[in-house]
């Protein structure tokens, strides 16, 4: 990601994180703002993921999807088999944020779709 701003706000969140901080509601805030500064790329999955981020973090009041697999998926499979984790998995809600930063790996993009499927089958 480009904007200065939006890589501010990962940052913000991230440092909160390292410091076993994970406040809902400021959160969600920032998720928020980050979402209003991505409707510029233009980049209907990233939006998406934001806006299903902290839907899940505000309904749930934590972030219980894991890592996804490195197992390549078969598109043709549409039984989703979503990674749900027992307690607040703050690992994975990091990971989500990092591939946030670098929007041109091919992988971090894949990523992105897969919390976004995870986050349907929630």
């Amino acid at each position: 990601m480009e904007n200065k701003q939006a890589l501010k706000l990962i940052e913000k969140i991230q440092k909160e994180l390292f410091k076993d901080n994970f406040e809902v509601s400021e959160i969600v805030s920032d998720l928020k703002k980050l979402r209003e500064i991505t409707l510029e790329l233009n980049n209907p999955v990233v939006t998406k993921a934001l806006r299903l981020a902290y839907e899940h973090i505000e309904n749930n009041n934590g972030f219980f999807i894991g890592i996804p697999d490195d197992e390549p998926v078969d598109s043709k499979d549409e039984n989703v088999e979503a990674s749900i984790s027992e307690e607040n998995n703050v690992e994975s809600f990091n990971y989500f944020l990092s591939l946030l930063k670098d929007l041109e790996k091919k992988n971090n993009f894949l990523d992105l779709k897969e919390y976004n499927k995870a986050f349907l089958a929630f």
